[in-house]
């Protein structure tokens, strides 16, 4: 099952909303989930002309849920340093 497919998969049709983006029946993350998947196809703009789309998510409880792509809560990782390769200059003169 790829989380981006066109076509929805079927254990999508029985999914709730869940008021936090969490699984509404054990409070799992969504990284938890056995199985994702993204409605890419019917993206919602919002007012500042943001789109966002539905989040599928499979928990390991089997309860199905989905969330907006935009309350999904932010990564740890957009806090972390990452370490930058030096710059590279290009000599015009070297081959």
């Amino acid at each position: 099952m790829e989380a981006f497919e066109l076509i929805p998969p079927e254990w999508t049709q029985l999914a709730v909303h869940a008021a936090t983006f969490q699984c509404p029946n054990c409070h799992a993350s969504s990284k938890s989930a056995n199985q994702v998947w993204i409605n890419r196809r019917s993206p919602v703009f919002t007012e500042d002309h943001r789109r966002k789309w539905q989040e599928f998510y499979q928990c390991n409880c089997e309860t199905v849920w989905w969330g907006w792509s935009s309350d999904r809560p932010p990564s740890e990782l957009t806090n972390q340093e990452r370490e930058l390769p030096p710059p590279r200059f290009l000599n015009p003169f070297e081959e």
